[in-house]
């Protein structure tokens, strides 16, 4: 179970919020989560997609690392 946050939205944003809950069919409280999930979500892939980028840089500028990489081969998906 989650802990409960309290936020001050400007009335414009909450009328706005509030029309697309009711279109939706689900009250302000459950959009307000669901957008909020989405957007935690898509910064931890950001977050894990730029430390991938960063040990690929690391990886491409050392000659030991590009060694190491070449040795242990390219992962497969045989489970065999």
């Amino acid at each position: 179970m989650g802990s409960p946050i309290s936020i001050r939205l400007d009335d414009e944003v909450r009328s706005e919020l509030e029309a697309q809950a009711m279109a939706s069919g689900v009250g302000l409280a459950t959009l307000l989560r669901a957008l909020a999930t989405k957007a935690a979500d898509e910064a931890k892939r950001a977050r894990i997609g730029a430390a991938s980028a960063a040990i690929g840089e690391r990886v491409t500028a050392c000659a030991e690392a590009r060694a190491f990489y070449e040795e242990i081969g390219t992962p497969t998906t045989d489970v065999g």
